[in-house]
């Protein structure tokens, strides 16, 4: 079993991906400004710590086996997270992306076709440049997992489809994926890699 840093780990996909890596036996660090508020719990350390402050996020990640980033784009440079988790030595970098840079239609990313809400573009834009910093990246083992447009809270079913670079449709014309059915097919690229220095997605 692996030995887990959460970035985000209080968040909506960070929180979800926490239960799964504790349901399949993972042991983890649970890292947010306030992550002491998730309480004590059996496989779980909590390390109150501001992402932007690179010395804590070093020492918080120091020691494990992998490092998952929840955290939101807007406002985090790229580097906020990988020059840490690089100085610290872990060598696997997992990330919740977005669906902003995946491809709507050949040539037509999703921030970039028409109707995408003016509210999501500075996260979706700065999504997109975390994935760019990624891709030239040549130290860490890193893997980007974009949810579908909508991530939502529904159940955990266990059924859904991964794909590469192009956002994943369901016979209805909806793109979706629940935080719950998210956190399976992340750990499940923790636990048995094929996405290795690339970005994927899933959806229903």
């Amino acid at each position: 079993m692996s030995k887990i840093a959460i970035i985000g780990a209080t968040g909506r996909a960070g929180s979800q991906l926490l239960e799964e890596a504790l349901r399949r036996g993972h042991t983890v660090t649970a890292i947010a400004r306030k992550a002491s508020a998730l309480g004590t719990r059996a496989g779980v350390t909590t390390k109150n710590v501001d992402v932007l402050d690179a010395a804590a996020l070093e020492s918080a990640v120091a020691g494990h086996d992998a490092v998952f980033s929840a955290a939101h784009f807007s406002g985090i440079p790229a580097s906020a997270i990988i020059n840490p988790v690089k100085k610290a030595g872990v060598k696997r970098l997992l990330v919740v992306g977005g669906a902003g840079s995946l491809f709507a239609a050949p040539g037509l990313k999703v921030i970039d076709a028409p109707g995408f809400p003016a509210e999501y573009k500075a996260e979706a834009s700065a999504g997109s440049v975390f994935l760019d910093t990624l891709r030239q990246e040549t130290e860490l083992d890193w893997t980007f997992l974009s949810p579908s447009a909508e991530f939502v809270e529904e159940a955990r079913t266990g059924t859904f489809r991964l794909g590469k670079d192009d956002l994943l449709v369901d016979a209805h014309g909806r793109s979706w994926i629940s935080f719950k059915d998210f956190a399976i097919a992340f750990i499940d690229e923790l636990e048995k890699p094929v996405h290795t220095r690339q970005r994927f997605t899933v959806g229903y």
